[in-house]
C-alpha cells in the first residue's frame, strides 16, 4: 500500500494536469495493493471547500462518496498510535494535516505519495520520488 497526500488524491480525481505521468504510473502500480487515504485528508478537503480554496464539481459529501469508491482506495482512520507518532516528527513543519498524514505513512510502514517539497525533503518518511 501507499498513502496518498491530500493534493495527490484531489489531483487524481479531478484529472488535474499537475498529476504527472510518473504520479499516474505509481497510482496504477499500487492500485491493487491499496491507495491509503487518511481520514485527515477528508477533513482537509472539507475545510478547503468551506474556505473557498478548493472547488469540487459537486457537493463535498457527494464528492467523498465517489472519491472513496475509486479502485484501490482505502480509508485509513486516525488511531492513537498515529496521533502519538505525529508528535514525534523531529524537525518537521507544524501543519497538523501533514503531520498526521506523515505519521500514518510511518505507522503503516509504507511510502507516501506527495508533491509537497517540505514532505519530500523530510528524511523521516519514505516517499516515492
Amino acid at each position: 500500500m501507499i498513502v496518498l497526500d491530500t493534493h495527490i488524491w484531489v489531483w487524481w480525481l479531478q484529472d488535474d494536469t499537475r498529476l504527472t505521468q510518473q504520479y499516474q504510473n505509481w497510482l496504477q502500480q499500487y492500485e491493487s495493493q491499496g491507495l491509503g487515504i487518511s481520514i485527515m485528508s477528508c477533513w482537509e478537503i472539507a475545510k478547503l471547500v468551506q474556505l473557498g480554496k478548493l472547488t469540487l464539481p459537486y457537493p463535498v459529501e457527494e464528492w467523498f462518496i465517489v472519491a472513496l469508491a475509486y479502485p484501490g482506495v482505502q480509508l485509513l482512520e486516525v488511531t492513537i498510535p498515529i496521533i502519538v507518532e505525529s508528535t514525534k516528527l523531529t524537525g518537521f513543519h507544524r501543519d497538523p494535516f501533514d503531520q498526521v498524514i506523515v505519521a500514518t505513512s510511518r505507522i503503516y510502514d509504507c511510502p507516501l505519495l506527495t508533491a509537497d517539497a517540505k514532505i519530500l525533503a523530510y528524511p523521516g518518511v519514505q516517499t516515492l520520488k
